[in-house]
């Protein structure tokens, strides 16, 4: 058990009890339960006044008031008096309102702006929006209604409308609500089906959206008709017309507040946990976090900042210090708060820069939330030249203007990664810019669920990693290789990414839009891309599809790709969308990631921190050519406030490009518009142009640049390019000197070819069935498919490449493969003897070959696993080779029962007074694989819970078979009498022992596998 667990969750328990004593800000609840509702009648009065309507309804009056040309905030107070409680907390000061003007239409008012007319029907007061041109938005289907505890809307469905928003709403949010309930509101859930940092507002594929300015819990019914209600005796509501989702986001965040713009720090990997008298670490000092920094460095790994008081009644001390040490290491200080800002100032002015608000800040309402970002926040700004940087659970509207909103405290594992994709691109919907959650939660997890969690996460804005909770901290490098060098390859992306990323915060700040993105917004006309086929995948930025892998797979299937073309990221393949992509190899080291031909993106090379720029450092742009695109870079110092007065540049990219097939591809890269302290005057410029084809010349500024003859010769240039057959199925990389950043400049590819190259479908594609297994010590067949591209392929070489200690077989050359035929080719692949098995390997397949004229290469990579030989004969189980083990508490035991959390430190194996000289000692959850080859017919044993436990613990045992459960025991006690395990296998290759907790207590769950023994062909 964990004190700070206990302690969390007691605070949570109190302030959820606390939160559901406060209702909303309106009414009295009758002690004798509640009221009938009641709808609005008929209007018995009306008054204008300006942009302010008034319409009476006997003792009821609505109040409607425009605020822009499209929108407008519509009031109901049912007793006639209004209230307002969120006063200025919220919503912020408008400009001067509309020009409005109203007519009595005979069955209703019609009070209208330049864009959008509200009618107030008469008899009975309903309302309706339309726009300018006569065109329907939304339509009451009866009036606003009330009982003593909630107001509530009904409006009329489209046939087609879907709806998105709510805030952060676990699980979903990234596609349609459409037939589901949506709840807003505090609830202390942080898991799937959970709804954190809530937002009263929605909105409608049909043009408009609705934001309840409240601080009462909202339900969103989107069923036929729609139902929304809030927790409160008066309605308050602002609608928005527009032509797009994204149009609206603006208008909801106009009102409310822009994302803020992030320091560049913010957008790196943070890193959090208690270092003073750590109750699950044991005695350190703040200053210990230090080495934990010095981690990152040793292991060329990314960090931007460290929270290192993370845990409740964990202070510090030695905080300048440990802020200039971190300064030193390029990070920055950030500070956990469970009990108020007092000491802010004196914090920041020691070089606090990120503040951590939990739950505690939500206190007694969302106000009290609200207040504690805002005045985080503004503690930073006022006390350095920084801009404020918070992070918050359990946020509400506004909150989108000071911080990151984290989805709270999970515990890593499969489902953990999957129902989070669609969380944070769905918060994008409700104005929420910056939505993120722990890699790999902060308990549970596992050196897999790590790196498939972080390679995704790396394309959000904001990541942390907290340390601390779990059994071991959970630093990137903390897991050895592989691990640490594939967290590696995804943050240095991250960093490189930082200007691509960093373009879009500012978009934000300027639109509402956040950068992470569900296809829905925009690919709006896709019937898909609201449904299931995307819920699972999101957009980075325009540019960059994402479809991380959520399961214990080397495969990832039903990648949805919208209208366009698409280029795998890591191999160069394109695809024509809208397509569904099953069967898409995804080692561990791989996330499944594609790019939007057209793109344009900015890239920073080769830096592990932001702080590694200079003025001399090149600016790389990664361009994938089709039609006419581009992007505006924006840049400033990204540390101080100086961009809120103008310091700030941008530069537009603009390429041309035939749509399809050969031709120029033209780059104009604009000037450096703008200024701020530290802009680059003059900077070298790095091209990655992925043609397919080698252009026949390239010209920068209308002269000849110099072909250079090799990757070395390149590397050693200041100017000059070189095409790369083997680089993503055929890139031309340019370099040129430094040039000034105010003049613009024009790079030309002479005879250069669209993305997919002068003839399209040329490449072939290699492929290969996933789950491949290779025998330790024998070579073992690997399969390979070769298809032909429209042209045929010619000369074909088709080779395999794994890592050290790894032995393949020699190519396979082929004369040639006709078009569109395919190949299928068996090479031989050998793992050492000591290969650990719970360790994917990944292998690449290169083809080479001739094809429309020119000599190419298609890459392929897969993984494959290294197995023992299978068992021969009856074999005990605690004598095979565990392929991977997972277990409750410390290591399963062999021959013991479970000990602590040392190996081998368990008793003898006893149940019912009888001790077994073999078997195994597990705890649930335990998950225990082994390699059974098809060998074996049966596993024997005896389970129960060990003799040591007496009394208490319950559990449940399964064996499972390549995936499918074949047995599963009873729930079994301490005083359960011992069970006994006779299951037929039918050849399965693998096999899983399992130990489940069935009470959620997990105490005194020892289970033992007693005599476990498999019966095997010999």
């Amino acid at each position: 058990m964990r004190t700070p667990t206990g302690l969390r969750a007691a605070v949570v328990a109190a302030l959820l009890g606390l939160a559901m004593t406060v209702v909303g800000p309106a009414g009295s609840v009758r002690a004798e339960g509640r009221a009938s509702a009641q709808t609005v009648g008929d209007i018995t009065g009306f008054a204008a006044d300006g942009p302010v309507y008034h319409l009476h309804a006997g003792r009821a009056e609505a109040r409607v008031s425009f605020v822009t040309p499209r929108t407008f905030r519509l009031e109901l107070a049912p007793d006639g008096t209004f209230s307002d409680p969120t006063g200025k907390d919220i919503v912020l000061p408008q400009g001067a309102p509309p020009a409005t003007h109203w007519r009595d239409a005979g069955d209703a008012y019609e009070l209208s702006t330049s864009q959008v007319t509200l009618k107030a029907f008469k008899a009975p007061l309903r309302f309706e929006l339309r726009r300018a041109d006569g065109s329907l938005v939304w339509s009451e289907t009866k009036g606003l209604s009330w009982d003593d505890k909630t107001t509530t809307q009904t409006l009329a469905r489209g046939a087609g409308e879907q709806f998105y928003g709510a805030g952060m709403q676990n699980g979903r949010g990234n596609t349609s609500h459409r037939d589901h309930t949506t709840e807003v509101g505090v609830d202390y859930h942080w898991d799937d089906g959970g709804h954190p940092n809530s937002v009263p507002f929605y909105l409608s594929s049909a043009g408009y959206g609705v934001f309840r300015n409240t601080y009462a819990p909202n339900t969103y019914a989107f069923q036929d008709p729609v139902t929304t209600s809030a927790q409160e005796r008066r309605f308050d509501a602002y609608y928005f017309a527009g032509p797009s989702a994204k149009d609206v986001i603006g208008q909801y965040t106009a009102l409310t507040g822009k994302p803020f713009l992030p320091p560049l720090y913010g957008l790196e990997i943070g890193d959090s946990d208690c270092y003073l008298h750590n109750a699950n670490r044991g005695e350190r000092h703040t200053l210990d976090a230090l080495k934990v920094a010095d981690g990152y460095t040793k292991n060329d790994l990314p960090n931007g900042w460290m929270l290192v008081n993370d845990g409740y009644g964990c202070g510090y001390e030695h905080l300048a210090e440990t802020s200039q040490g971190l300064g030193e290491r390029k990070m920055k200080l950030g500070l956990w708060t469970e009990d108020g800002i007092a000491k802010l100032a004196d914090q920041v002015k020691a070089g606090q820069r990120i503040a951590k608000l939990d739950v505690a800040w939500v206190g007694d309402g969302y106000k009290f939330a609200l207040d504690g970002c805002k005045d985080a926040y503004r503690g930073i700004e006022d006390n350095s030249a920084a801009r404020g940087f918070t992070w918050a659970p359990e946020s509400w509207s506004g909150a989108q203007r000071c911080g990151v909103q984290w989805s709270g405290d999970q515990s890593g594992s499969w489902d953990y990664i999957r129902w989070q994709i669609p969380t944070y691109a769905g918060a994008t919907m409700s104005g929420l810019a910056y939505t993120t959650g722990d890699v790999d939660g902060i308990f549970g997890g596992s050196p897999k669920t790590y790196v498939r969690d972080l390679q995704w996460k790396s394309f959000l804005p904001a990541m942390m990693t907290m340390d601390g909770w779990a059994a071991s901290d959970k630093q990137p490098y903390r897991q050895g290789e592989p691990y640490t060098s594939i967290n590696r390859k995804y943050l240095k992306l991250k960093e490189s990414l930082l200007p691509y990323m960093y373009s879009y915060a500012a978009e934000a700040t300027r639109t509402g839009v956040g950068p992470v993105r569900p296809l829905a917004l925009e690919y709006p006309g896709d019937p898909k891309a609201g449904t299931d086929a995307a819920k699972y995948e999101f957009l980075s930025g325009q540019d960059f599809l994402v479809a991380p892998v959520y399961r214990d797979s080397d495969t990832r299937d039903g990648i949805y790709l919208p209208k366009g073309t698409w280029v795998d990221y890591w191999s160069g393949r394109t695809y024509q969308g809208p397509t569904t992509v099953n069967g898409y190899s995804a080692p561990l080291d791989t996330l499944p990631l594609f790019v939007k031909a057209g793109a344009a993106v900015p890239m920073w090379p080769g830096i592990r921190s932001y702080q590694d720029r200079t003025a001399h450092s090149p600016l790389a742009w990664d361009v994938y050519p089709q039609g006419r695109s581009s992007f505006t870079l924006y840049e400033d110092d990204g540390v101080t406030r100086a961009h809120r007065r103008g310091g700030s540049a941008t530069q537009q990219v603009r390429v041309a490009a035939p749509r399809s097939g050969g031709g120029d591809v033209r780059i104009d890269v604009g000037a450096l518009r703008g200024e701020f302290h530290g802009k680059q005057t003059t900077r070298p410029h790095r091209f990655t142009v992925h043609t397919g084809d080698a252009p026949r010349a390239v010209e920068l500024a209308g002269r000849p640049l110099k072909q250079l003859p090799s990757a070395r010769a390149f590397r050693a240039a200041d100017e000059g390019w070189r095409y790369d057959p083997a680089d993503r199925a055929g890139v031309v990389q340019i370099k040129t000197a430094a040039r000034t950043t105010g003049r613009a400049f024009a790079l030309t590819l002479k005879g250069a070819s669209a993305i997919g190259g002068r003839t399209p479908g040329a490449p072939a594609v290699v492929a290969t069935p996933g789950g491949q297994e290779v025998t330790k010590g024998a070579p073992t067949p690997v399969r390979t498919a070769v298809t032909a591209g429209v042209r045929g392929a010619q000369d074909v070489s088709v080779a395999l490449s794994a890592p050290r200690g790894w032995t393949t077989s020699a190519p396979v050359h082929h004369r040639r493969i006709a078009a569109g035929a395919t190949e299928n080719e068996t090479l031989t692949l050998t793992a050492p003897r000591d290969a650990v098995s719970a360790d994917p390997v990944p292998v690449t397949a290169t083809v080479r070959y001739r094809a429309a004229g020119a000599w190419r290469t298609a890459v392929h990579r897969f993984e494959v696993r290294a197995v023992p030989p299978a068992p021969a004969g009856d074999t005990w189980a605690s004598d095979l080779e565990w392929l991977t083990a997972a277990n409750g508490y410390g290591p399963a035991e062999r021959d013991r029962s479970n000990g602590e959390s040392g190996a081998a430190d368990g008793h003898p194996l006893t149940l019912a007074g009888k001790t077994y000289a073999k078997g195994i000692g597990a705890h649930a959850d335990s998950d225990l694989e082994f390699f059974t080859g098809g060998r074996c017919t049966s596993v024997t044993a005896d389970v129960g819970i060990d003799d040591e436990i007496a009394d208490y613990g319950e559990v449940a045992f399964s064996v499972e078979a390549d995936g499918k459960v074949l047995w599963t025991s009873p729930k079994l006690t301490g005083k359960s009498a011992p069970v006994a395990v006779d299951v037929p296998l039918g050849g399965a290759r693998h096999v899983r022992l399992k130990v489940t907790d069935t009470d959620g207590k997990k105490s005194g769950d020892h289970g033992d596998w007693a005599g476990a023994r498999f019966h095997c062909a010999r």
